[in-house]
């Protein structure tokens, strides 16, 4: 019997006379694997399609080899070290490779660790913070109860959630218009004896703008001089950690700085890998403390870990690994230079287009904002222009700045590997195409607030 509560199979997949499988419950009878692919793949087919995808910053595209080391690899788990040997050898090296990038003094010696994506790297990097101001504190025999983390207004929303489930005050400097990123003047005026560290943006979520990692170091340099604090500097690289060594090579931002003690990236972002894959790295191997890590015995030999996660699937660091072989230095920058370029192109045409002001135009990571002009219309909204793009199958978010900037929306592209010049262009004709349909409009659009949703990941 088909029901709100079951799904029609079709009648070429019948088996026992089963024509429906049931959403909510496990069937008490199993069906032919072919039913159950086809079942998935017409639900998957109302998906968006990935690459039209302009909202995410992960993933959605890799080479023909890449996908065929994929199947070959997706069975083994990572945390298996003793059986996988030449896997954790592989997991080593990009680590290794990661900590030359970023300039580690000893790349060879220092600490680092795969994850899950950066949420996870950032918590671990959060974690070392506290442990690390935790240690310092009993020796000088003062009380450890009440730790702050100084980040920006428009910092990922992993660090809420770590100041949140690790019972540490979150201080925030908000953004401005006339100041959009973290500046050093904010964050000296938030931190005090209490704060395990501040964690500066390497590519903002909100409109693709690094935060000035140097200019901050310096200003912390500078307090330590006058008062003897020593606060260190977590640098949230998750989209700018592979961006930044190939497009802009002499900019400052990593472990040359000294106080910098971490630094995580999403592989699966601008490292060029599908989902589910993240980098920490430390300038050295003190600065992640020892008792943090965990010994485990019982998976055939003593493998340390220091995780938030356990088992996972290997392929995502093997397919690290691919790209850094496949595509070396040169490559990244190809690749890079490629997607800043789309970027340049599509904020310099909006730009010309009548309604809009672009906020950040893709010169630091590839990625393009832009806001409605005070007064052009009232009839509608970037929210209305997000939804009339999605009727042409582009996903572009429109979303509220942080506190203090709430007033403003903004909407944004971002520009990664796959999105050629060729969809740019395909896509600004249908922007255009959704501004004509929505200026012709004599009345204001109903306001829906379902609407108001960000997309920021």
């Amino acid at each position: 019997m088909i029901s709100s509560h079951n799904i029609p199979i079709n009648p070429l997949s019948y088996r026992n006379g089963q024509g429906a499988a049931p959403l909510f419950q496990m069937p008490d009878q199993g069906m032919l694997p072919e039913a159950v692919y086809q079942l998935i793949h017409d639900e998957m087919a109302l998906d968006s399609n990935p690459k039209l995808n302009l909202a995410t910053f992960v993933t959605t595209w890799m080479d023909t080899s890449a996908d065929r080391l994929y199947a070959d690899t997706f069975n083994k788990n990572l945390i298996d070290k003793c059986e996988y040997q030449q896997t954790a050898s592989i997991e080593d090296r990009c680590i290794r490779m990661i900590a030359s990038l970023w300039h580690a003094p000893r790349p060879l010696k220092t600490r680092g660790v795969s994850t899950t994506g950066s949420s996870e790297a950032c918590m671990l990097g959060g974690l070392a913070l506290k442990r690390r101001w935790q240690k310092t504190r009993k020796k000088q025999g003062k009380p450890i109860d009440r730790p702050n983390i100084v980040f920006s207004s428009a910092v990922q929303i992993v660090w809420k959630k770590f100041a949140n489930y690790w019972d540490i005050e979150p201080r925030y400097v908000n953004i401005t218009p006339n100041s959009p990123s973290m500046d050093p003047e904010g964050v000296i005026a938030k931190v005090d004896e209490n704060t395990i560290g501040v964690v500066s943006t390497f590519g903002v979520t909100y409109t693709g703008l690094y935060e000035p990692v140097e200019k901050i170091a310096k200003a912390l340099d500078e307090l330590q001089s006058r008062t003897g604090l020593d606060i260190p500097i977590h640098v949230d690289a998750a989209s700018g950690g592979f961006i930044a060594p190939f497009l802009q090579p002499n900019l400052v931002w990593d472990f040359q700085l000294p106080r910098v003690k971490s630094i995580n990236v999403s592989g699966h972002k601008y490292g060029l890998v599908y989902p589910g894959i993240g980098w920490i790295i430390w300038r050295d191997a003190e600065d992640l403390p020892e008792d943090l890590i965990f010994h485990v015995s019982y998976l055939g030999g003593n493998i340390p870990t220091y995780t938030l996660s356990f088992s996972r699937p290997s392929t995502q660091v093997l397919l690290q690994y691919y790209n850094f072989l496949r595509l070396g230095k040169a490559g990244y920058y190809e690749v890079q230079l490629a997607s800043q370029s789309a970027a340049h192109f599509l904020s310099n045409a909006v730009q010309t287009m009548g309604p809009f002001e672009v906020v950040t135009d893709g010169s630091d990571i590839p990625v393009v904002t832009w806001r409605l002009k005070e007064g052009y219309t009232s009839n509608w909204s970037l929210y209305n222009l997000s939804d009339q793009l999605l009727t042409f199958g582009w996903q572009v978010p429109a979303y509220p700045l942080p506190p203090d900037m709430e007033n403003i929306t903004i909407m944004r592209v971002v520009v990664r590997n796959g999105f050629s010049m060729n969809l740019a262009h395909l896509f600004l004709k249908n922007l255009k195409q959704a501004v004509t349909f929505l200026d012709s409009l004599e009345n204001p659009i109903p306001h829906n607030t379902y609407c108001d949703i960000s997309i920021r990941h």
